[in-house]
């Protein structure tokens, strides 16, 4: 009897084992993980959280890809066109990643997103970034850093043509009288680097925006519109009217970003539109390492009086992450992990300055001292409508063309109304029909 109950025992305690295993087995979860920083102090941030939520769970495990922004970019859409998705990738949200959810090749996590009541939904302060990775009531990623395109300008400069330095210009029209004004004083009212042509479609997207708004853009990308319709001419021609005052640097058409910042970091002109990573640029590649200080000021992009965009509605973007559609429900929580106020504090050390500026709430303690990223957090928080680059948003082909179009009229080359219709040309061919 004893024997044949040690049997009985050993044959349990084999089979709890075997069970065990199997569970444990059947538990483990591996991460595909794609992300385009490549510095150490980026990579090694994100290594860090893989690894504080693997400690936590020990059960998953991350396979993390590092790529440069362009190499991203290649293999992403081999990768999708073979139906393989990463769990999470890297994204920038709007048009590119709703192709990839039509087609089926992302998650829906809005059910993780909007659980307890919003509670992570409710957690992000760019509200309109966050609905860049979401499409009719639907989301399928989340932004982690996230600004806005804006004016930078010189208060000392603005002083000598006698602009007011704290009243800098709120419409188009005093925008462009501002850039007379500048001139009778002998400065250089604009520095741009057209070679580059993206900084160039900045001023032509941010005036299509104050033109036409979300409707018209929405309508023109979903072909119940054009891009030769009215909004879009109108903000060619805006953009040849600052281009026939002679706003920019000479030389702006060889000109690239670089010499860009140069010029306005050395006080050479008076304003710049540009990204909110430019007055770090400017101040490096000033001559003297210093920018122009404490005389840089920021404003937002003009408004345009009878433009039917909301005067609220801002230019720019972000970087955040999408989750692929055969990822599994650990992608979704380490995605809401990387969001968490603690994680976006950590990634705005200076030495990576990955979460600048920060999306959720709470997180902004760590633009405290630095007032002009405060203005730009809050233009873009307070934004109702998010238009992101256009380079970004649309297919290569249509980007191209407009960063063209963009050129030619900077160039005196084409025609606004030339310009509108090449654009639509290309979005006729690349944009399907509804």
């Amino acid at each position: 009897m004893r024997k044949t109950s040690r049997l009985l025992m050993m044959v349990m305690l084999v089979a709890l084992v075997i069970s065990f295993g199997v569970a444990s087995a059947q538990d483990a979860v591996v991460i595909h993980w794609w992300h385009i920083s490549t510095s150490d102090a980026q990579v090694g941030y994100w290594q860090g959280l893989a690894d504080a939520y693997t400690k936590e769970h020990p059960n998953v495990t991350f396979e993390i890809t590092n790529l440069e922004n362009e190499a991203y970019k290649a293999k992403l859409t081999t990768v999708m066109q073979a139906g393989d998705p990463p769990d999470l990738f890297w994204s920038w949200g709007g048009g590119k990643l709703w192709q990839f959810a039509d087609a089926g090749l992302t998650r829906d996590i809005t059910p993780e997103l909007t659980a307890n009541n919003n509670e992570w939904k409710d957690s992000f302060a760019a509200v309109s970034a966050l609905e860049l990775y979401g499409k009719d009531g639907k989301y399928y990623g989340a932004p982690f850093d996230w600004g806005a395109v804006g004016m930078f300008y010189n208060k000392a400069l603005f002083k000598k043509a006698g602009l007011d330095p704290e009243k800098p210009p709120a419409t188009w029209a005093e925008l462009l009288d501002a850039v007379k004004k500048l001139k009778e004083a002998g400065i250089t009212p604009i520095s741009i680097g057209e070679k580059d042509k993206w900084p160039g479609h900045f001023w032509y997207g941010y005036l299509a925006t104050r033109e036409g708004g979300q409707d018209a853009f929405l309508k023109a990308y979903d072909r119940s519109g054009s891009f030769a319709d009215a909004p879009f001419v109108k903000a060619f021609q805006d953009l040849k009217e600052l281009v026939d005052l002679n706003a920019f640097q000479d030389g702006f058409l060889a000109a690239t970003y670089g010499d860009q910042e140069t010029t306005f970091g050395n006080a050479g002109a008076a304003m710049e539109l540009m990204g909110q990573w430019s007055p770090s640029v400017s101040k490096s590649n000033s001559s003297t390492g210093e920018g122009i200080g404490a005389d840089l000021g920021w404003f937002p992009f003009p408004v345009i009086d009878g433009g039917a965009g909301n005067p609220n509605d801002v230019f720019g973007g972000g970087d955040g992450f999408a989750v692929g559609a055969k990822a599994p429900d650990a992608t979704v929580d380490f995605l809401k992990f990387l969001t968490s106020k603690e994680n976006q504090i950590k990634g705005a050390d200076p030495a990576i300055s990955i979460t600048i500026p920060p999306t959720v709430k709470g997180a902004d303690e760590v633009i405290a001292n630095d007032p002009i990223m405060q203005q730009i957090v809050k233009a873009r928080d307070e934004a109702p409508y998010f238009q992101l680059y256009y380079d970004q948003f649309l297919p290569p082909a249509l980007a191209g063309a407009i960063l063209d179009a963009a050129e030619g009229v900077f160039a005196g080359a084409m025609t606004p109304e030339e310009a509108a219709q090449s654009v639509e040309d290309v979005a006729a061919t690349e944009l399907a029909a509804p």
